[in-house]
């Protein structure tokens, strides 16, 4: 029986170990690595989706998105879309209707993703909406995985230069593990609906309610 809450607590969270994504992570700089790239990615079951800007510190001014994230199970795209845009190969992921992209907050992700081209998006599942569905109330990416998986999702890259000429090795792992971690909150998530093998401890009761019916 998995026990999830329905917020979870922030300060919990630097207990935890560390989440970290494990496969190949790479790079893509030019259309023609963009083109093998989505060669590669549209077909497969599941793609987790994410993006990067780089931050702005002045009141009134802000750039537009850097970096989209997109991952299987096993290995990671970082399309630098400062370089090369958004080309005809990214436009056609993004417009994809057969494999399921999954992300969160991907209202936000998309109309930045619009802003630089616009297209009419695909096959997408937000977590956000997902995780109400058991009960969860949390919707940040830290903390919906630390309920479900017991490990953090550090952030200390979050506010990085994300158009710096190279990427480091802990921004390109920090931007692969928010995209992969995408995917196993849906496969969790929908393994937990489908067996209803959970229980939800309210907030207010401190105290495991009944299985949700799904």
């Amino acid at each position: 029986m998995t026990i999830i809450r329905e917020k979870f607590d922030k300060k919990k969270l630097n207990e935890l170990p560390r989440a970290v994504f494990q496969g190949r992570i790479v790079t893509v700089f030019t259309e023609n690595e963009a083109e093998k790239a989505v060669d590669f990615l549209i077909g497969q079951p599941i793609l987790g989706i994410d993006t990067e800007t780089r931050p702005s510190f002045r009141r009134g001014h802000s750039f537009q998105v850097t970096l989209l994230q997109v991952a299987t199970p096993d290995i990671c795209f970082l399309f630098r879309l400062n370089r090369i845009g958004i080309p005809d190969a990214v436009k056609r992921l993004l417009e994809d209707c057969s494999t399921l992209k999954v992300g969160l907050s991907l209202q936000d992700d998309l109309r930045a993703l619009n802003a630089r081209c616009q297209f009419t998006p695909g096959l997408f599942a937000d977590i956000q909406k997902e995780v109400k569905d058991i009960g969860i109330a949390d919707m940040s990416l830290q903390k919906i995985y630390a309920n479900l998986f017991g490990q953090k999702i550090a952030k200390t890259q979050q506010l990085s230069n994300w158009e710096a000429d190279i990427l480091s090795d802990a921004q390109k792992l920090y931007a692969a593990t928010d995209a992969w971690t995408c995917i196993m909150i849906h496969e969790k998530l929908k393994k937990l609906k489908e067996t209803c093998d959970y229980k939800l401890v309210k907030e207010e009761s401190d105290a495991p309610s009944s299985t949700i019916p799904m």
